[in-house]
């Protein structure tokens, strides 16, 4: 079952600077891995995918470069610069926010009396 993709779209740049706190990488295995970590219930586009990278690099949360070309095709490879470290703990801290007060409204914990 996929996951409807609405769901996930604003969280794209966080999910990007996630896996680029672990290594450099490029847009191709940036997809893999997420699929894969999805058991593939979710996948970018490709379009979104560059979408974003151009959005990060212009925000100065990421720095490209080429790859060398001893591994095949040379590949354009993204790095998470300092600027991006912090604005991918600041994200995160707010997808944990949204994540609770999204579980307690889902789960009818509210404090208070009903809505």
């Amino acid at each position: 079952m996929s996951i409807a993709s609405d769901l996930i779209r604003g969280h794209t740049e966080t999910i990007i600077l996630a896996l680029l706190t672990r290594s450099d990488s490029y847009g191709y295995r940036i997809n893999k891995a997420i699929r894969t970590a999805t058991k593939g219930a979710y996948e970018l586009k490709e379009a979104t995918l560059y979408t974003a990278f151009r959005r990060l690099e212009e925000a100065d949360y990421i720095r490209s470069y080429w790859g060398s070309e001893e591994s095949g095709a040379r590949r354009r490879y993204y790095t998470i610069t300092e600027a991006g470290r912090i604005a991918y703990a600041r994200l995160l801290e707010e997808w944990q926010r949204a994540n609770v007060l999204i579980n307690r409204l889902v789960e009818g914990n509210i404090e208070g009396g009903d809505l």
